[in-house]
């Protein structure tokens, strides 16, 4: 299933010629902005400034950001965050994300500085009311294949797994993912995908329709775990097979319990439907990486990171062209 060019659970196959506009054959690195920013936040305890204004998910959030850019290399970079949620989930299901925790207090006045720091690090900073961020980089993996370009998705959202093919990669380095210990980074292809799933990426969305997903607080078929949705999504090869042929499920009590739930995997299938069709609020060819470090430094001066600091001013003085620099 990862063969065509780019292939969207739920969608056909969509194969477009290159758009004339843009180059071909560059990178678009887009980043899941609240994944790194509670990650950092919860990787790093007890920094703050001499004003004691907390500053640790600003510092691992720029180390994380800066990392990824080195690594890739990338012609173009976008840092997408969670705008609301859309009305078509709410509608289907009221409690969607309900059981989410608050926003501990120290990070709220981090986001809002990240938010405003990224553009200074030479990335745009994006988003779109009543909108999910994994919708948003949906739409740019859309628009970027479309114009040929190779997609690094660096997030850890289930529903952005169902992208990857032999253009479209996720990014990480956490640890289970590496190659070899000693790596700095894997970009998980469908090999990749399918040990982690079991699955192809394209019926990783059918998987979840059956079990559900508990950190967005949508629920599941009774009794249906991982192993058991897995089987039967690999015997039929997609979900709309498998509910189009229940006679054909030999258990009898899992035929039952899929007749009885059809509704719910019905509308769980919705619920996990990317939406590809947000018009970018900045276009591909507006996307190139080039630090503004008067502002950067200035940002970094504010939060006391010294060795940080240092390291970009450095940075600065070398003169030297950073990644990226032309648009796409």
């Amino acid at each position: 299933m990862c063969a065509a060019p780019f292939c969207l659970v739920g969608n056909p196959a969509l194969v477009v010629a290159p758009d004339p506009r843009y180059k071909s054959g560059v990178k678009l690195l887009l980043i899941d902005g609240h994944y790194y920013v509670y990650r950092s936040f919860y990787a790093i305890q007890s920094l703050s400034n001499s004003r004691g204004e907390p500053t640790n998910a600003i510092y691992g959030f720029v180390k994380t950001v800066r990392k990824m850019l080195k690594d890739l290399q990338p012609d173009g970079a976008v840092v997408l965050w969670d705008e609301g949620l859309p009305q078509r989930r709410t509608q289907l299901q009221p409690e969607y994300k309900a059981n989410r925790a608050e926003m501990p207090e120290p990070m709220r006045p981090q986001l809002g500085f990240i938010r405003e720091l990224v553009p200074s690090m030479g990335i745009a900073s994006l988003g779109l009311p009543d909108t999910e961020a994994d919708d948003l980089m949906a739409s740019y993996t859309v628009a970027a294949r479309a114009a040929g370009h190779d997609v690094v998705l660096a997030t850890n959202d289930k529903d952005l797994f169902t992208l990857v093919n032999e253009h479209v990669k996720i990014y990480s380095t956490n640890k289970a993912d590496l190659a070899a210990p000693t790596d700095p980074h894997a970009l998980l292809g469908c090999d990749a995908v399918r040990r982690k799933w079991g699955v192809d990426p394209a019926q990783i969305a059918d998987v979840l329709a059956l079990i559900g997903d508990t950190v967005d607080n949508i629920p599941g078929v009774p009794g249906f775990g991982p192993k058991t949705a897995t089987k039967l999504i690999t015997e039929h090869g997609s979900l709309a097979a498998l509910m189009a042929n229940l006679s054909v499920v030999q258990n009898e009590k899992l035929r039952a319990k899929l007749d009885a739930a059809r509704a719910q995997i019905e509308a769980n299938r919705e619920m996990v439907r990317l939406d590809t069709h947000h018009e970018l609020p900045v276009p591909l060819d507006q996307l190139g990486v080039k630090p503004r470090y008067p502002e950067l430094i200035a940002a970094l001066e504010k939060c006391e990171f010294k060795g940080l600091l240092a390291e970009v001013k450095a940075e600065a003085g070398g003169g030297a062209r950073t990644q990226g620099e032309l648009a796409l």
